[in-house]
């Protein structure tokens, strides 16, 4: 099976076939901010939809949310965002370029050492960096008309808070107990240092993450639980298994807070092959509540300083913060608590970015190379190309009306154009699993061609029972 072994060839398919283009492009582009094309935004709704479907849709333990991107600043405060979120930067004296210390590696490679052995990967000067210095990720802006009573907000650099501050409201309206999760999809922003890989990293990006609350001493089991969950659904979503492993974070690595902490990790095949994290699922224990009751206790030191989070300390916690506002109490057991958190955090992007580097082959077809993308039907952007064979003898007519009637159930591309093998290859190169022609013999046996994409073979079905024969096929 052949792959994708430079990202410029990735790069190439996706604006060629119009799964990803450069944002702002006719103005010189924008680095490292992209927009998804007709095929791409089918090919990343429904890598959403597939991880909205395995995570809150078949569960009766995980309810869905969808906060603002602007939240209130203490909630950045509490979570420490707002003190803590930076990366440590060096800028290289020679040319000014500033990256990030953990990025920067020696001559043979290694990431170890000290910055005098340490080459910068733009113009290739050994040693000459700056300190580190502090890098604030988190974008600002301003809320308000009027200078005297505007605000100082920031882009949310993570979805996960904005679950955290609505754990009460979705406690009290939704028929919900520990252990249950809170799950959402949406956009956040980060001011990274360094960008790469195409959409791999970028500053926009969208995540899916859910957050687990459960009783303390059931950690470990949830924990454990959502490890395998998680890592069958890239297996389910066709992923080759070769290409997925788990990374076990070192203790060194952990957040101050964390039990645990482990990355499902992708193969891309990029250059010599490089290891890189999709998601992560970590065991946040019961920091992230306990965090936000105080903040809700800082309020009003946060009007007192009218707003100025420089000037705001975060309260300590209250000698009975286990009976605070974000406390659960377990009927069952007549106990109250903070529930444990386990969070798994994916990126739709990087996950995107994932299914179609693993989906790419190449093979040769009579003499000609056949490029074909094999998605797994349930995220394909497009399910099934109709044809009419040629545009005589009522075809495209037949072709049409089945097209619209199969339209309102999957997603279809309608074809007429060129001699039906480019069509095929056109609809290959878009992942697209079936193709169905109206030919000469539809006329006489109320029946029409199916190729299957992988494969290419191809069977007679009867025009009133494709449908039927499309959604079986497409577990749909």
């Amino acid at each position: 099976m052949a792959q994708i072994t430079k990202l410029d060839d990735i790069v190439s398919l996706c604006k060629r076939r119009g799964f990803i283009f450069q944002s702002s492009e006719i103005f010189g582009g924008l680095a490292s901010c992209y927009d998804y094309g007709p095929l791409g935004v089918e090919l990343k709704n429904n890598v959403k939809k597939a991880w909205w479907k395995s995570m809150v849709q078949m569960r009766d333990d995980v309810v869905g949310l969808d906060c603002s991107i602007l939240m209130h600043p203490l909630v950045w405060k509490a979570s420490g965002h707002a003190d803590h979120f930076s990366d440590l930067v060096a800028e290289c004296k020679k040319c000014n370029a500033r990256t990030r210390v953990d990025h920067l590696k020696d001559a043979a490679g290694s990431a170890e050492g000290d910055l005098s052995k340490k080459v910068c990967p733009h113009c290739g000067a050994t040693g000459q960096f700056t300190q580190p210095m502090p890098f604030k990720l988190m974008f600002e802006t301003t809320m308000g008309a009027n200078r005297e009573d505007s605000m100082t907000l920031y882009l949310r650099p993570e979805t996960a808070q904005g679950i955290f501050a609505n754990f009460r409201n979705v406690l009290d309206t939704s028929r919900v107990k520990v252990p249950f999760g809170i799950a959402q999809i949406g956009k956040s922003f980060r001011n990274e240092v360094t960008t790469k890989a195409f959409i791999f990293r970028t500053r926009e990006f969208e995540q899916a993450e859910m957050e687990f609350f459960c009783e303390p001493g059931t950690d470990e089991t949830w924990y454990q639980h959502w490890k395998e969950q998680r890592f069958k659904w890239y297996l389910d979503l066709g992923i080759k298994k070769e290409n997925l492993r788990f990374r076990e974070h070192e203790k060194d690595e952990l957040a101050h807070y964390a039990k645990g902490c482990v990355d499902v990790e992708y193969k891309f095949p990029f250059g010599s092959g490089d290891w890189q994290e999709l998601e992560g699922i970590a065991n946040r224990a019961d920091y992230d509540l306990r965090q936000h009751q105080r903040g809700m206790r800082t309020t009003t030191a946060w009007h007192e300083a009218k707003g100025d989070l420089a000037k705001v300390k975060l309260k300590d916690e209250a000698e009975d913060y286990m009976s605070g506002p974000l406390s659960y109490f377990d009927e069952a057991k007549k106990a109250r608590y903070i529930p444990y958190v386990i969070e798994p955090s994916a990126g739709m992007d990087r996950s995107t970015l994932a299914f179609l580097v693993d989906a790419y082959d190449e093979e040769e077809v009579r003499g000609e190379v056949r490029n074909v993308l094999r998605f797994a039907p349930a995220i394909a952007p497009i399910k099934a190309g109709i044809f009419p064979l040629t545009n005589k003898e009522g075809q495209p007519e037949v072709a049409r009306k089945l097209f619209d009637s199969l339209k309102g159930y999957f997603s279809c591309s309608y074809d007429e154009k060129g001699a039906i093998g480019r069509r095929y290859r056109r609809q290959d190169e878009a992942g697209t699993p079936f193709c169905v022609t109206v030919d000469g013999q539809t006329a006489q046996d109320q029946a029409v061609t199916v190729r299957e994409r992988d494969s290419m073979t191809q069977t007679r079905v009867a025009l009133d029972q494709v449908k039927p024969y499309l959604r079986e096929k497409l577990d749909l």
